[in-house]
């Protein structure tokens, strides 16, 4: 139900108010109402400037200023408010006070009203009658309501849930999306194509994470959009309704979500099972007899799988935003679960630049660095699998490395298949013991002096340039806090240590294991 400024004026607490302005245009709709108590018309046009929004003032940052007051009139008409109400709380105030006021309020064509009782109303009655009206109106048990009651309990004339649903929503010109927890669909009433589903999901995931208990509006391209949560049989579900022409109040929505959700219960509807969710959650259990049984269900083909991954403490939102950038643009798709402050994922091809055998993994591999821009974060990712079982098994490398690999490389914020393999395989080494470990210990038995402190710093040093700078004395020097210079001449000492040089192609790859190892033994201490 459209509420408006006419409509308000019926109110009970504007029954000592004066039209001054802007009669004409009494049919403004309102959607919102604020406070204004800008001191200039720069700072009224900044924060109170909102369409379809009714502005409550006394004017008393501007009180003696007429002209700031005329151009602050002039500054809200311009942002589209619904209706300016001035607030007289002089003893002997009239009208005629505010002349100059008024002309400029005709003149911009925006309904001004006087409240002559100002010294003696709360700003807080007018905005809880205006809010109620907003939220309720005086015909609350309007054709939405008794319409989709009648459809929805008509159990002679339908066969199930799902079809009365649609026949109300059809009706009553609204749509109906039911969500899993994991933002999945699982029951979709569509009565008009203005927008993709996957597109309000992704516009509107934000929002649904902070819900209140009234539906909260979102605008997507110009669709209105209500967002509530659900209960059915105990499990959490988020409901998305579209206002298809702009017909109704965030109140009235909220109040047909209570009637969709007791009607579920009432016909004893079972929501689809989340078919996505239950795919990625087989594969991070290694399940993958499930995973293949599940694919074609939630559409997926299994060469279209190029990278899974596991990401803690990420900004939700942030992380949000960042991948449906990708989605949008068509360079990827997606299918994730969120656990509290976890995220597994699986990556599916989208469009890639032809002629380029990498541009798939390229493309994650950008995603993952700028998912990395969040410092809290953790990211974990097998980028290069090969269909279901290749995907299983990234996930167990994950789920058996995770926990160990930031020991190993503390400075790191993603982490790829190459670094999970080191750890690993360092695991496996620690595990087993015996002479395979002692091999890879006794490369660096020329630093364990006891008591020694430079051959200390010598092995600190090689770790750093090996396991945390990519092997660059420069980048090393700055995690170690020293000079460049003194890099250059550890490496060196380190170099006589080992009796070999530290950049060579054959003594990396086995010094690289024996200082992960060192490391994970230190932290398993």
């Amino acid at each position: 139900m459209k509420v408006t400024v006419r409509d308000c004026l019926q109110l009970d607490v504007f029954r000592q108010s004066v039209v001054v302005a802007g009669e004409k245009n009494l049919d403004n709709r309102i959607k919102n109402i604020s406070v204004m108590d800008a001191g200039s018309a720069a700072e009224a046009a900044k924060y109170s400037a909102r369409r379809e929004e009714l502005i409550l003032t006394a004017f008393s940052a501007m009180r003696n200023d007429t002209d700031e007051q005329c151009d602050t009139v002039k500054a809200l008409a311009r942002g589209g408010i619904a209706g300016l109400v001035v607030f007289q709380r002089e003893a002997a105030a009239d009208n005629h006070n505010y002349k100059e006021v008024i002309d400029a309020a005709e003149e911009a064509g925006l309904p001004l009203v006087i409240l002559v009782n100002g010294r003696d109303i709360d700003y807080s009655d007018v905005i809880a009658e205006v809010m109620e009206n907003l939220l309720y109106g005086n015909n609350f048990k309007n054709s939405l309501i008794n319409n989709t009651i009648f459809h929805l309990l008509n159990f002679e004339k339908h066969s199930s849930f799902q079809q009365a649903l649609r026949e109300a929503a059809i009706s009553n010109e609204f749509q109906v999306v039911l969500l899993s927890e994991e933002f999945n669909p699982v029951l979709t009433v569509e009565t008009r194509h203005k927008t993709t589903i996957d597109t309000a999901i992704r516009k509107g995931r934000e929002v649904a994470l902070n819900l209140g208990s009234v539906y909260s509006l979102v605008d997507i391209d110009g669709v209105l959009t209500y967002w509530g949560t659900a209960s059915i049989r105990n499990e959490k579900y988020y409901l998305l309704i579209v206002d298809n022409e702009d017909n109704y109040s965030s109140g009235e929505i909220t109040k047909l979500a209570e009637i969709i959700e007791l009607a579920m219960g009432m016909w004893k509807f079972t929501p689809e099972r989340d078919a996505r969710t239950e795919f990625v959650k087989a594969l991070v259990r290694g399940n993958k007899s499930l995973a293949y049984s599940l694919k074609d269900e939630v559409g997926v083909k299994p060469q279209d799988i190029i990278s899974v991954f596991y990401a803690r403490d990420l900004n939700s939102r942030q992380c949000g935003s960042t991948i449906d950038r990708y989605e949008e643009k068509n360079l990827l798709k997606t299918i994730k679960v969120y656990e509290d402050n976890e995220t597994y994922g699986v990556i599916l091809k989208g469009e890639t630049p032809e002629g380029e055998e990498t541009g798939e993994k390229n493309v994650c591999i950008r995603l993952f660095d700028e998912l990395k821009e969040d410092k809290q974060g953790r990211i974990f990712h097998v980028t290069g699998v090969d269909g279901i079982e290749g995907a299983g098994d990234g996930f167990h490398l994950i789920n058996e490395t995770w926990a160990f690999v930031g020991h190993i490389f503390p400075y790191k914020r993603v982490f790829t298949k190459y670094e999970l393999a080191l750890v690993s395989n360092c695991m496996s080494i620690q595990v087993q013991g015996g002479y395979i470990k002692k091999n890879f210990t006794e490369l660096l038995a020329g630093f364990r002096k006891e008591g020694d402190n430079k051959t200390r710093q010598l092995l600190e040093t090689l770790e750093t340039f090996v396991l945390d700078a990519g092997m660059n004395s420069g980048k090393t020097a700055e995690f170690m806090g020293i000079h460049t210079n003194t890099v250059q001449y550890r490496l060196k000492k380190i170099n006589e240590v080992l009796g070999a040089d530290i950049t060579g192609n054959r003594v990396i790859p086995g010094l690289t294991i024996a200082l992960a190892l060192q490391r994970l033994e230190t932290a398993s201490k």
